[in-house]
């Protein structure tokens, strides 16, 4: 069974001047109960919606949580084995969790989204851990997933 945590994105305001970093399960956990359904109920201007855990970890064995940014290496099959690498956002949608906004031939061109780029599920099928790598994440740094 998957272990279940979540993080979010907060921005600290300390004189005059904001901290944005990363709050961990545990430190959500540390918080008192009313100020954790808060969170859970994304009612703070100054946090992002809760990341979920999605269970996998990348190469280096970093946990892989919604909103992070990785690198990803797929192979497809035409006739001929093709290896493409390419940035995406991890997300969750229709109760699954999927890697978005990938600008790569293939996915863009058969999984498209409105804004061009594809999108794919991400899970036990699909996923082996060499082929991803935690570079970031869409809070810290959007700049990753833009066009090359």
């Amino acid at each position: 069974m998957r272990e279940f945590k979540f993080r979010a994105y907060h921005t600290e305001k300390r004189d005059g001047q904001e901290f944005p970093r990363m709050i961990d399960w545990d430190e959500l956990l540390n918080n008192d109960e009313e100020e954790l359904a808060c969170y859970f109920r994304n009612e703070f201007s100054n946090v992002s919606p809760l990341m979920q855990y999605t269970g996998l970890k990348d190469k280096n064995s970093r946990e892989i949580y919604e909103g992070d940014i990785i690198h990803c290496v797929h192979w497809f099959f035409d006739g001929n084995e093709i290896e493409e690498h390419f940035t995406a956002s991890v997300g969750f949608r229709d109760g699954s969790f999927t890697l978005e906004n990938i600008n790569s031939r293939y996915y863009s061109d058969y999984t498209g989204e409105e804004n061009g780029k594809g999108i794919c599920w991400i899970g036990d099928i699909n996923y082996c851990e060499e082929d991803y790598e935690v570079i970031g994440n869409i809070y810290e740094d959007p700049e990753l997933l833009e066009s090359k």
